[in-house]
């Protein structure tokens, strides 16, 4: 089998190293690595064929193209060319199958080569394969997952060890877990492109990133997790999507989970994606979301199964957008947060429009635990606050079980 990889980083080198010593049981030849800079590896001992030129790539007689640069361009270009010369390709570049996924399977296809992209979600857990081949004979109603592993690390510090967003992100920059622009993970770009991808392949239907209700953790301060430490629950930025007669209803935002949780336990770097079957019931997939080693073993494991001729069914990136809710149409919780409050006017509000509340504090702010027939009826709430202008500011956190 002879590859070549666009992209000589973290995952590259990872994926190299694996390659290597699996010697013994696959014949995997590297053609050709495409690097910015060439300069960086005077003493790799793959110096020979590292070049800055992509023509250099392509001239070469490949099976496989490993595409590890990311960002959309000139990764896209790249792999539809490949392609479209009848060349298999394996990608880790969760952004350009979130947006030009329907394209490139339909090139795929049309040219008879495989496409194939588990290191995409959730890096080193195998999870698109067991959901487009081992679940084929189920119908996939819903889906919960931590797809981040940034935002994780960040949400863990702040709760475990009560250091400030800001502080925690620099720190997260310094170990090299965030970006210097750090905008994708923590505004939750990132985990929604993750959980379209994840969704398309389940709802076999094309499910599109920005559809999704997306909020960060940019806003969340000590005071979140303190009235989440209060409650006996953590906050987590958690991807969910469920398949409704006509839509999905999808969203990604920080949201509180109980400490007895599953998602509780998902700490710092890992991952984790729950999906729910109509026979199988509920399956859960955790591991290390990201680093060298658990995508690099991500990557092989495709590059061995277009080797062994599997095939996986993917198509469903061709099919017609679905509508995706934003709101959440169910009984839910939400803990709401008034700044500056006229308190009697807003209890009193609060007391006419649920049931069932509870008030978490009545200090500095009024924070009440609201429970609720719909997301829609608390916004209605919210919305009747700000309007007869009962506070200067208010915030939301969904609560999930």
């Amino acid at each position: 089998m002879k590859i070549a990889i666009l992209g000589y980083g973290t995952v590259g080198k990872g994926l190299v190293e694996i390659i290597e010593g699996n010697k013994n049981k696959r014949n995997i030849q590297i053609e050709g690595i495409l690097v910015r800079n060439k300069e960086k590896y005077k003493s790799s001992k793959y110096n020979d064929i590292i070049t800055e030129n992509i023509e250099d790539i392509f001239d070469k007689e490949i099976d496989i193209l490993v595409e590890l640069m990311g960002g959309l361009h000139p990764s896209y270009e790249y792999i539809k060319r490949a392609l479209k010369d009848n060349i298999n390709v394996v990608t880790a570049n969760k952004d350009m199958l979130a947006e030009y996924g329907d394209k490139l399977v339909k090139i795929a296809k049309e040219n008879n080569v495989s496409l194939r992209f588990e290191a995409s979600v959730g890096g080193g857990i195998p999870v698109l394969k067991p959901l487009t081949e081992s679940l084929e004979g189920n119908d996939i109603e819903s889906m919960y997952a931590i797809l981040n592993g940034t935002t994780n690390f960040i949400l863990s510090k702040m709760y475990d060890e009560g250091l400030p967003y800001e502080k925690v992100l620099k720190e997260a920059q310094e170990l090299g877990f965030a970006e210097a622009n750090p905008e994708a993970d923590v505004e939750g770009y990132d985990a929604a492109r993750k959980l379209s991808i994840l969704s398309t392949l389940a709802y076999h239907r094309r499910v599109y990133w920005k559809d999704f209700y997306l909020e960060g953790i940019s806003n969340l301060d000590m005071k979140d997790m303190d009235y989440a430490k209060k409650l006996g629950c953590k906050i987590k930025l958690v991807g969910q999507s469920k398949k409704n007669k006509e839509n999905v209803t999808g969203f990604v935002r920080p949201v509180l989970v109980d400490n007895n949780s599953l998602l509780s336990k998902i700490d710092n770097e890992y991952n984790i994606v729950v999906l729910n079957g109509n026979s199988v019931g509920e399956l859960s997939f955790v591991g290390k979301g990201a680093g060298k080693e658990p995508t690099g073993s991500a990557v092989y494991a495709d590059l061995i199964d277009i080797f062994d001729k599997r095939i996986s069914n993917i198509d469903s990136f061709m099919q017609e957008k679905i509508e995706v809710e934003k709101t959440i149409s169910n009984n839910c919780q939400a803990l709401l947060r008034f700044k500056s409050p006229q308190k009697e006017e807003i209890i009193k509000l609060i007391k006419a429009c649920v049931d069932e509340f509870e008030i978490v504090e009545d200090n500095d702010e009024l924070v009440i635990m609201v429970y609720a027939n719909s997301e829609y009826e608390i916004n209605n709430i919210l919305c009747l606050i700000r309007d007869k202008g009962y506070c200067k500011e208010s915030r939301k956190l969904l609560k999930i079980s």
